[in-house]
């Protein structure tokens, strides 16, 4: 959705804008950033606390049970017929994970704000220090399963007919920093595209020819002509499975067939003891 949309959409009781921000590392400060200004009507929800289950499963952002998750944002005051429109300040990769969620479920009417909140400013509109109180509700969305997701034991025996997307920036992809996780490297085959690339420099999204050329670069298109399902799809990981919904998103947006997301991502990969590549190589697949 782009800034004008939604300024446009102000006042509309159906809609729902939904604050983000939120900082690796630093519990807390996405809230914080939040009460010292935000976009008109919107609410606050916190990848941790909100949608993210951290007692779940593999990895530092497992996906809570679905009832659960839909529960909580019911009771936010988010329901089938809202017009949900999510921002963050990181180019929309942590607004993405949560626009995977709805969008995985079936909600019909979820979207990312186009350049987030530094957009909205740049637009000379006004942030507020309100905290708006939206009703409870339920939110009964299509689907109670999540769909095309994968496992780190069902992406290892895959590894090789698959096209594996790492979102992370470069020198985490290569192995030369880790800031959080317990190995440095990347998911052998795995193929480096930060998430920066899907970006324009002020932060939007690029255009859908512009993003299917830069997918098809990284033989991303190619993968999708042969084989069996689950031998021709792109996997998008990360390092939790947070910024990997950013490449499904902007490959909804050029067109392409929806990815398969891996959610545990690198922090699942290298706490299991599997095989870890480095440096700007994929790398081979594991014996």
């Amino acid at each position: 959705m782009s800034v004008d949309d939604l300024a446009v959409r102000q006042g509309d009781p159906d809609l729902h804008v939904v604050d983000v921000r939120w900082v690796l590392g630093e519990p807390g400060r996405g809230r914080a950033a939040y009460d010292a200004g935000h976009l008109p009507g919107a609410i606050h929800l916190d990848l941790d606390a909100d949608f993210a289950d951290l007692a779940a499963g593999s990895g530092r952002h497992p996906l809570p049970r679905p009832a659960d998750f839909t529960t909580q944002l019911g009771v936010a005051g988010i329901g089938i017929a809202s017009v949900v429109a999510i921002y963050d300040d990181v180019g929309g990769w942590v607004a993405a994970r949560l626009w995977w969620m709805l969008d995985n479920l079936g909600h019909p009417r979820v979207s990312v704000l186009d350049g987030g909140i530094a957009a909205w400013e740049a637009a000379g509109l006004p942030l507020t220090t309100d905290v708006p109180v939206w009703p409870a509700t339920r939110l009964d969305l299509p689907r109670t399963e999540w769909s095309g997701i994968v496992d780190r034991d069902e992406l290892r025996a895959t590894l090789g007919r698959v096209v594996v997307l790492d979102a992370r920036a470069e020198p985490r992809y290569r192995g030369e920093i880790e800031p959080i996780d317990p190995l440095a490297g990347h998911i052998p085959t795995a193929l480096n595209r930060p998430v920066a690339e899907n970006l324009t420099s002020d932060g939007k999204f690029r255009g859908p020819v512009d993003l299917a050329a830069g997918f098809a670069a990284l033989g991303a298109l190619g993968a999708l002509g042969a084989g069996s399902e689950a031998e021709r799809r792109v996997v998008t990981s990360c390092g939790s499975g947070v910024s990997a919904c950013h490449h499904a998103l902007a490959m909804r947006v050029a067109g392409l067939p929806d990815p398969i997301l891996y959610v545990g991502s690198w922090s699942d990969w290298s706490t299991a003891g599997y095989p870890v590549a480095t440096g700007p190589d994929p790398g081979s697949p594991p014996d």
